[in-house]
């Protein structure tokens, strides 16, 4: 079932893309970000409250904050260059880029959290660097 919400995670950063694209026009992406993220922050605090999660905040441990912090401020700087990228490029140059992010998030993941790399991986992330090289000069 994970493939299905990668599928949809998929589908909706296209259309972050497409949609940022048009709702940047004329407008600070810095701002432009802040208005997304207060957005994110009302629907994503939204679900946890109507799922009953507010209940389980006790159990986060220090180890689970800093992290979850951490990987706050990468979001954080992810978008704001993501969106300056936006408004000076083309979504179609813009957005294969940032998807080198799976390919980094690969190696990565070898590094630092001792997953194996497969074959399947490797040549996976072999394709999209080369897939982003030829829309970023073709």
């Amino acid at each position: 079932m994970w493939w299905l919400y990668a599928l949809l995670s998929a589908v909706f950063a296209a259309l972050t893309a497409i949609l940022a694209k048009i709702g940047i026009k004329g407008v600070d992406s810095n701002l432009a970000t802040a208005i997304r993220t207060v957005v994110i922050l009302l629907l994503a605090w939204g679900i946890v409250y109507f799922q009953g999660g507010l209940e389980k905040i006790h159990l986060l441990t220090r180890t689970n904050l800093i992290f979850l912090g951490l990987s706050g401020v990468a979001t954080g700087l992810s978008w704001i260059f993501y969106f300056r990228a936006l408004q000076l490029g083309k979504v179609s140059q813009v957005a294969p880029v940032d998807k080198l992010s799976v390919a980094i998030a690969i190696v990565l993941s070898v590094v630092f959290l001792g997953e194996k790399l497969t074959w399947h991986a490797g040549i996976g992330a072999a394709l999209i660097i080369s897939g982003t090289l030829v829309l970023i000069w073709g």
